[in-house]
């Protein structure tokens, strides 16, 4: 009997969450995902009614478990409640511009009318398309309709007498070719079924089938994972040229967790959209709906103060650009008009309360004849309660930087404190620096010390520059967001090459640790990309 293991596809070189070399985007699309600031991930499925991990509570489940899940959970499922037009709106105000549904995630659950299989929502107390009802109001709220679709099916196997898993999965030829058109099958009822389709999002292997099968179906789709980089549960450390989106989850669930979630403040979600646009990316914002459909009140508050905050500084995340440099210190970058326009967005202020006056240095900036400052929301003529004060934004340059001086003026919450980041908008300026990239190269160790490289591209001999390194204990993606502070190395000199290295001691054994390579000129640190280690 011939024997084939689930791989990658001759041209599937992709990894989830890497590029992949077929990619057959059209560039246009490619240049939509671009502008576009972010987009909601809903992850939804029969075992939300446990308040589990979505999906992977099968994987190493005992044979009772397994045969329950499958055909008891269906029993029980009726999201009656959920309100697809509500979500949309929702997403809409807090600057979604595109809605990704999980329509199967591993399990093999589907949330569509299908024939291919019985595990689905039509065989519910629900007993309705809500694939359907999904697509519709998307599509009425002026969003992008984006399907999640797993290529992974616990239940084909279940089916099958296959052992659930989803590394090394072995298929006689015969079940392969089965399940290849089992997976065709499902794509072609998801990209003929539903109209437009606008973005697709592959999670796991083998993605070969569903893109040439999407693809030839719907030439104009955009697929993110399984064709664009993705990031998970993180951001790159640099900027990225080409087109990218990283997905986050408001807390650490993918899928409705009741008990043990903890979730971000909306402060934080606020400013992982603006570092994701300042490096060239759209935030993917994942909510998991409650067993009835409804969103966890948590999750919903959340968003809707990323509304407000959209609503009043759109314009720094909508159809942008990076800066030469992401970030000084607290201070994030966008920029528009071919970087003659750009917006300072300044984080980590909460105690900055309104009628407060504030200054900022800005090292990578020049000001120009026709400079302009302005900040978003605000119209610098007046402060409530306070007439008379001049409340106007300045700046005048000096030798050191961009000197701006602006006041918080307009009344958010009734406190008069509104905790999230301040937009200052500055026309017609320049680059005051050329752009420089710092490259965190591999580590090296011995025994409990490491040996850690780093590189400035493009470095100029003589240039008043100098390097470090931080690095900490690293507990994997869902705790990316929530680890301890860097740990700072002493400075280092920057050999003529651009090249500088370190040695790090002391490390627990055992311990995975990331790190990443920083250099320092001006009054600006440039920041290399994370990468990990472990002895």
């Amino acid at each position: 009997m011939i024997q084939s293991t689930i791989s990658y596809g001759q041209h599937d070189v992709v990894k989830d969450g890497e590029a992949s070399d077929y990619n057959l985007n059209k560039p246009e699309r490619e240049e939509w995902l671009r502008n576009a600031p972010a987009g909601l991930f809903i992850h939804f499925s029969v075992d939300a009614q446990l308040g589990i991990v979505i999906s992977h509570s099968l994987v190493g489940a005992s044979a009772d478990y397994v045969n329950r899940y499958f055909n008891e959970l269906p029993k029980t499922f009726n999201p009656a409640r959920f309100d697809p037009v509500e979500i949309a709106t929702l997403a809409k105000l807090a600057g979604m511009k595109y809605i990704m549904f999980t329509t199967k995630h591993h399990s093999g659950f589907c949330m569509w009318d299908t024939k291919t299989t019985g595990f689905n929502i039509m065989n519910t107390p629900y007993h309705k398309d809500l694939l359907k009802n999904f697509v519709e109001a998307t599509r009425n709220a002026g969003l992008q309709v984006g399907f999640y679709f797993s290529p992974e099916d616990f239940h084909f196997l279940h089916t099958h007498n296959m052992l659930i898993s989803r590394d090394n999965v072995v298929m006689s030829g015969e079940v392969k070719k089965e399940f290849d058109q089992f997976t065709r099958t499902q794509c072609e009822e998801l990209m003929t079924n539903y109209g437009k389709i606008d973005l697709l999002f592959i999670d796991g292997e083998p993605k070969e089938v569903v893109k040439a099968t999407c693809w030839k179906l719907q030439p104009d789709l955009l697929i993110t994972r399984g064709a664009l980089k993705t990031t998970e549960q993180m951001l790159p450390g640099v900027t990225i040229q080409k087109p990218w989106l990283s997905c986050i989850t408001i807390g650490t669930a993918w899928q409705f967790q009741p008990t043990n979630e903890r979730y971000k403040s909306g402060t934080n979600l606020i400013e992982l959209l603006i570092e994701a646009r300042s490096k060239g990316g759209s935030l993917l914002l994942n909510t998991g709906p409650q067993p009835n459909g409804t969103l966890v009140a948590e999750q919903e508050d959340r968003l809707r103060e990323l509304a407000a905050w959209y609503f009043i500084n759109k314009e720094s995340v909508d159809s942008v650009q990076p800066w030469v440099i992401s970030r000084e210190k607290n201070i994030w970058f966008t920029a528009m008009n071919n970087k003659q326009t750009l917006f300072a967005i300044v984080t980590g202020l909460p105690d900055w309360i309104e009628g407060d006056q504030k200054s900022f240095v800005l090292h990578s900036v020049k000001a120009t004849a026709n400079t302009t400052i302005s900040v978003l929301g605000q119209n610098g003529i007046i402060q409530e309660y306070k007439p008379g004060k001049n409340v106007s934004p300045s700046f005048r340059q000096t030798d050191s930087g961009l000197v701006v001086s602006v006041f918080r003026t307009q009344r958010i919450y009734d406190d008069h404190k509104w905790p999230n980041p301040i937009v200052i908008k500055l026309e017609n300026v320049q680059p005051a620096i050329d752009p420089v990239q710092v490259v965190t190269l591999d580590a090296r160790s011995s025994g409990t010390s490491l040996l850690l490289s780093g590189k400035v591209l493009n470095f100029k001999p003589g240039t008043a520059m100098k390097a470090r390194f931080y690095y900490r204990p690293y507990h994997g993606q869902i705790e990316d967001l929530y680890t301890g502070p860097w740990i700072r190395s002493a400075t280092i000199f920057i050999d003529n090459n651009g090249n500088f290295k370190t040695t790090i001691s002391g490390l627990k054994k055992g311990q995975q640790y990331e790190y990443k390579a920083t250099a320092a000129c001006s009054g600006i640190e440039l920041e290399g990309d994370k990468k990990l280690w472990q002895q």
